[in-house]
């Protein structure tokens, strides 16, 4: 070989050598990108920084969380008599939000009418005191006859009801035991979006299972609990910790290993989990169940106003003149409401209750479901960009502000309203209770009534308004005659009812 040939292979390794080098950093330092087309901005592949950027924070670890929490979070299974129907909500493709009421369920015949045998289901629960007091969503124990609670230690124990609401779908159920795990609440008035939380439950009829993930929104309406209830609260805490069905009434608690949610729903097309879940927030649970504690009823107050909407369509938006990002729109103040004679007028606009900020319907109601009838409330509303306040003392459903003793209006499964003295002179009665609208419970199960009854007599005493009939109803616990009549029909019409 020539000292030419020499020099050019010396060369051409060199330049090689260089050429190598050069692409082996260019790669290993920088992103790889690659340029779908032109006019695009680059993709790059995900992966860690080989070098520092300034921005990293600490690793999450939910250890302790996960450790404190699984012992205080019990599987529940109920047994459903053969002629109940499932507790699962429509699953259909016009309603993409559903409940996870459970897997275990029995359909052994293939249709409703020819059920013969119990339906069994499962969801969860979360202990939240030491002598066994368990929350969990009303859907889970609907309609059930008998309720099972297991731990995670594998103890089963037979569950008493001792509560329900469903217009915020909660229930709350005992055991008779002591000593026993529980969680300690959070206050889901302060967390915060982007906040990591822990979903624990039991899925899929799977033991105690604990996931990830952040709250990605607050204050989400959805809809759901309008099925159920005419005065449906909503404002769900969004997460994208993973929950499935049987998850239902399970806890959502922070990396502190605090409660701050109730799961309760899950968005999806399918039935199955896709990537957004839903909890109530604990500050509506600690209300609802100590309520049911220590009246036997959730005392619900209310502002005696209607109110735009969250989801109302932009033509309605457009027909009124409603401006975004000012408040919650009052659309009618109720004669007899709370709100009436408090300067506040339809097309105000609500900015806050108590100094805190509501910028939609769902933050105003999770706000207001924090307080009883009686309980004194400032509110701030905005009229032509101007801003007033108003002391208001906050009624209950019937337009008075006393405390509800008995669960009338949940067992009885109507709305109740007092007949007012001028129609009370009209009908020629002393008084009266109006039946506003049957829902879901034994009036509806048991009778024919309908919408618009008056109701004048109950196991043969006279009633004049609510209090008359909470108090018969205490009295009957078993059986009860509502007697009364419709507005425009001759005769008296007669309801038995059984309690139990």
């Amino acid at each position: 070989m020539t000292i030419k040939q020499t020099l050019t292979v010396m060369l051409i390794s060199a330049t090689t050598t260089v050429a190598t080098f050069f692409t082996y950093n260019y790669f290993t330092q920088k992103p790889l990108a690659i340029q779908a087309e032109s006019g695009t901005l680059p993709a790059n592949y995900a992966r860690f920084p080989d070098k520092p950027t300034g921005l990293e924070t600490p690793m999450v670890d939910f250890q302790q969380a996960a450790k404190t929490s699984t012992p205080a979070v019990v599987h529940i299974t109920t047994v459903i008599g053969k002629s109940s129907a499932s507790n699962n909500l429509p699953k259909t493709k016009k309603n993409p939000f559903f409940d996870f009421f459970g897997d275990d369920y029995e359909d052994f015949f293939g249709g409703p009418q020819m059920r013969s045998m119990p339906q069994r289901a499962s969801g969860s629960g979360v202990l939240v005191s030491e002598d066994g007091y368990i929350v969990t969503n009303n859907h889970v124990i609907e309609a059930a006859d008998e309720i099972k609670v297991t731990l995670s230690n594998k103890k089963s124990y037979k569950a008493k009801l001792i509560g329900t609401d469903p217009s915020s779908d909660l229930a709350m159920l005992k055991i008779e035991e002591k000593g026993l795990p529980f969680i300690l609440y959070g206050n889901s008035d302060v967390v915060k979006i982007g906040q990591w939380v822990l979903a624990v439950g039991y899925p899929l009829n799977l033991e105690a299972t604990v996931t990830a993930g952040i709250i990605s929104a607050k204050a989400r309406s959805l809809g759901l609990n309008a099925q159920k209830s005419n005065t449906p609260i909503e404002s769900f805490i969004q997460t994208d910790a993973a929950v499935n069905q049987g998850n239902s009434g399970g806890a959502l608690i922070n990396t502190n290993g605090e409660l701050v949610g109730i799961v309760s729903a899950i968005a999806s097309p399918t039935g199955s989990y896709a990537g957004y879940s839903y909890a109530i927030p604990v500050n509506i649970v600690k209300k609802i169940i100590n309520d049911l504690l220590q009246f036997g009823a959730v005392q619900r107050a209310y502002l005696g106003i209607s109110y735009l909407p969250d989801s109302a369509p932009d033509s309605e938006k457009e027909k009124i003149g409603f401006k975004e990002g000012l408040g919650v729109f009052v659309r009618e103040v109720a004669k007899d409401g709370a709100a009436a004679n408090t300067g506040i007028q339809t097309g105000d606009y609500i900015t806050k209750i108590n100094g805190s900020k509501v910028t939609s319907g769902s933050e105003m109601i999770e706000q207001i479901a924090g307080y009883k009838p009686g309980d004194k409330i400032t509110l701030t509303y905005s009229r032509n960009n101007k801003e007033y306040t108003a002391n208001i003392t906050l009624k209950n459903k019937t337009g008075s502000y006393g405390i509800v003793k008995t669960a009338v209006l949940d067992v009885l499964g109507a709305d109740f309203e007092n007949l007012s003295a001028a129609k009370a002179k009209e009908f020629g009665t002393t008084g009266g209770v109006i039946v506003k609208k049957v829902n879901k419970g034994a009036i509806d199960d048991q009778t024919r009534m309908r919408d618009g009854f008056i109701i004048i007599k109950a196991n043969n005493a006279d009633i004049r308004n609510v209090d008359d009939l909470n108090t018969v109803f205490s009295k009957s616990p078993k059986r009860i005659i509502l007697e009364g009549f419709y507005p425009g029909y001759d005769g008296m019409y007669s309801y038995p009812i059984e309690l139990e």
